[in-house]
């Protein structure tokens, strides 16, 4: 597909960096963009020499979520078949990223809101900047979560801190996300793409080992009462209905 330039690719040592870079719109998310990450994401499986992803992003977001222009659009009639499919191809960009082959970390700087934390959410493990403004956004907005962000945010922090983001509006930065479990590590802003990637090279040393190890443990150890996919498609009515009718 034709590439715009809103998501780059390369590949250094068997670790594949994938950068969201729409900076001026704090790297949102459209539809084409998705459809971008999906396809940098397929390039991504058909290398067998990478052992291993890091996503992170240009400009002082990480991902400010599903861009407004979409979501306007699309809220004015969710159920027209462009805007239906819009928004699931938003979906299916973090829902993509989940199923990656290899293992990933999300480098995070700055703020990740809404869809942006689906993001961040879909990757095994995250390095997050101690200044970082992370929060669910959602309500916020006058919009249900979608993407199954009830699923991926209480499988890293359980019940209680999911309640307290993603219904109550809690934000939090990267020394909370490590206290809840939703990161690994928090670390200043300049060191969180070089920790990232540090830790990306180890796993990525053998990476036919690293995609057998990375798919049983995701079989083993990411789990919940409800499938990530099956949320998704639960949620999605709420969010439409939502959307439409903050616009009409």
């Amino acid at each position: 597909m034709a590439r715009s330039g809103e998501v780059l690719l390369e590949v250094d040592g068997g670790v594949a960096i994938v950068t969201l870079n729409a900076p001026d719109r704090r790297n949102a998310l459209t539809p084409a963009m998705a459809d971008e990450l999906i396809a940098t994401f397929d390039e991504v499986d058909a290398k067998p020499e990478v052992g291993a992803l890091v996503v992170r992003a240009e400009g002082k977001s990480f991902c400010a979520g599903g861009d407004i222009a979409t979501l306007t659009s699309a809220g004015k009639d969710p159920a027209a078949p462009e805007a239906y499919e819009g928004m699931g191809r938003i979906y299916d960009s973090f829902y993509r990223l989940g199923q990656v082959k290899v293992p990933t970390v999300a480098a995070v700087r700055g703020s990740a809101v809404g869809a942006g934390m689906n993001m961040l959410l879909a990757t095994d493990l995250r390095i997050v900047a101690k200044d970082a403004r992370l929060l669910a956004g959602f309500l916020k907005r006058g919009m249900h979560p979608g993407g199954g962000h009830f699923v991926i945010l209480s499988r890293l922090i359980g019940r209680e801190a999911a309640a307290a983001m993603a219904l109550f509006g809690e934000e939090i930065n990267g020394d909370k996300a490590v206290e809840l479990g939703l990161a690994w590590e928090s670390v200043d802003d300049v060191a969180v793409e070089d920790r990232a990637i540090e830790l990306a090279q180890r796993v990525a040393a053998d990476p036919e080992l690293a995609r057998v190890a990375v798919g049983n443990f995701r079989k083993e150890v990411v789990n919940g009462a409800v499938a990530w996919d099956v949320a998704m498609q639960f949620e999605r009515p709420s969010q439409m209905w939502s959307m439409r009718r903050s616009v009409t």
